[in-house]
This record gives structure tokens, sequence and C-alpha cells, in this order.
């Protein structure tokens, strides 16, 4: 199918285009092949000894040892569970703050816009420390309560933007067949923003997962800190590989988040993908003349 917004590429730019593709291609992999051959080179350190590569064998012995990856288990079970915890509370402040937002009233929507533009603007971090020195709720409670109120306002946003998005028809639709204000948002506007937004809120969700390392530093003790914990137990020199084996178990989790959020909103999501407001006509059933113009067939064929 051809494109009204450009032309179609001919027998040179479409060669090009491959000799681009293909130089690029060759240049990441030098790339990567260089940085791979660089950590692996001999270091010297700052008193004259020399070190092995990352890739040494001697760098990875530690990884033998069960108690290793049963505390790097515990640290990313850890990581699960605040992490599932967090995105309950999440998703269900974040449907909260978008009725809060797209409400009539406004000594609702105004107070709720304040929290939003607050909550949003103050680090992650922060709100952890202050949340865990103030009201001493725990490690655990304090990245919870933290991650559950950053992200709930990013998907409430979300959401009040899908919201905003529908036709005023859904709503007024909502109200004349008798439904309340809350009725029609909670049965006919949330659903249809809901799946709307959902590659955002998804995407939010891994953001979320991630910032689970955030609560190292309230002394929870999560993926990055049983990392950073074998680190100092073993010495530095297996620094570099516990970071390599933590980012390999952050990135399995992570993709294994994005691979089942996509299954789910595969499966609950429309078929047309979204709302729209063009509707298809049936198509038109060609009329009798018989029926149309009786008299004047009549007159033509003879008949009284």
């Amino acid at each position: 199918m051809t494109s009204v917004l450009y032309d179609a590429p001919g027998p040179k730019a479409i060669l090009r285009s491959r000799i681009f593709s293909v130089v690029t291609a060759l240049l990441i992999a030098a790339g990567l092949v260089w940085l791979i051959l660089a950590l692996g080179a001999p270091k010297t350190s700052a008193n004259g000894a020399v070190q092995p590569g990352l890739w040494d064998p001697t760098r990875w012995d530690v990884f033998s040892d069960r108690e290793v990856w049963r505390t790097l288990g515990r640290g990313a079970l850890n990581t699960l569970r605040m992490a599932g915890v967090a995105a309950v509370f999440a998703l269900l402040l974040g449907v909260l703050f978008s009725f809060g937002r797209v409400s009539d009233t406004k000594w609702i929507r105004i107070p709720t816009t304040v929290v939003l533009e607050f909550v949003r603007g103050m680090p992650v971090l922060l709100m952890m420390l202050f949340i865990l020195l103030v009201f001493s709720t725990g490690s655990f409670w304090a990245g919870v309560a933290a991650l559950s109120v950053y992200n709930g306002a990013i998907i409430g946003e979300a959401l009040r933007a899908g919201i905003k998005s529908l036709p005023r028809g859904q709503r007024e639709a909502g109200l004349a067949i008798g439904l309340t204000p809350v009725a029609t948002r909670l049965r006919i506007e949330f659903p249809q923003a809901f799946r709307q937004m959902l590659p955002i809120i998804i995407a939010q969700l891994v953001v979320l997962l991630k910032d689970t390392s955030l609560a190292f530093v309230v002394g929870y003790e999560e993926l990055l800190r049983s990392g950073t914990s074998m680190t100092n137990f073993f010495g530095s020199r297996y620094s570099f590989s516990f970071f390599l084996v933590v980012l390999a178990i952050y990135l399995t989790m992570n993709l294994l988040l994005s691979w089942l959020a996509r299954v789910i909103a595969r499966r609950t999501g429309s078929k047309s993908g979204g709302v729209t407001t063009e509707t298809k006509a049936p198509p038109e059933k060609p009329l009798d003349p018989e029926l149309v113009y009786p008299a004047a067939l009549g007159n033509q064929m003879g008949k009284p």
C-alpha cells in the first residue's frame, strides 16, 4: 500500500538504506566485542598489582556456593513482594485520584490536583525516608507506601487522560438511561479508559518494580541490598560479578512482567484497540422500483 505522506523509495534509496543498516549493525557489534574484550583484559591497580580480567574464572567461583543463590533468591522474592503489594495499592489510588481529578465538584477536584502535583514533584527516596522517620512504619511499609502513592499519582493522571479522551456521548448516554454520575464513571467510562491507558499503566508498573531498589536506603533486604551484602562479604573482587547477576535478575523479572501484562492486555482489551466515534453504516439494500414508482412503471408497461 502506497503512502500519501512520502514517495515510495526507489532502488537506489533502498540500497542506501540497506547499506546503512548493515554498517550500523557492524559498528554496534564491534562496539560490543570491544567492550567484552576490554572488561576481560587484566587490570593494574594503583599499587602496581595486576588483577585478572572480569571474565576470569576466579571472579565467578563464589557462585558455586548455594548460600549465595539463596541470599539472592530471598532478595528477589522480597523485591517481588514489595512490588506486588505496592502495585495493588497504586492501582487503587490511581482510580481514586483519577475520579477526584475529573470530579464536577471543585472542592474535590482542586485538593486532589494539589496533592497530585505535590506527590509527583517529590522524589520517591525522600518519600520513603519521610514515611520511615515520621511514622516509624518499618522499611517494608515505608517502601510500599512511597511507591504506592507516587505511582498511584502517575496512574491516576493516565486514567484521567483516558477518561477525558472518550467522546462526550459516552457520559451523556449513561446519564440519559438513569445512571448516576458515579455509576457512569465506573460502569461506562472507566473500563474504556483503563483499556486505552493499559500500555502506560504496564510501563509504570515496570518502573515501580525497578524503583523497589530504592528501598535499599531504608534498610529493606531487597535484591540490590542482597547483592551488595554479598559483595561486602566476599570482597570487592566480586563486585562486578554480583552486579551482572543482579542486573540479569532484574531484567528477567521486568521482561516477564511486561510479557505477562501484554498477555493480559490482549485477552481483556477490545479487539478494535480502543474506542472510536466512527460507526460503520450497514450496507444499503437496493430499493424495489415497483414499490417506489408503481404508477410510473405501470404507465410505461401499458398497465392501467
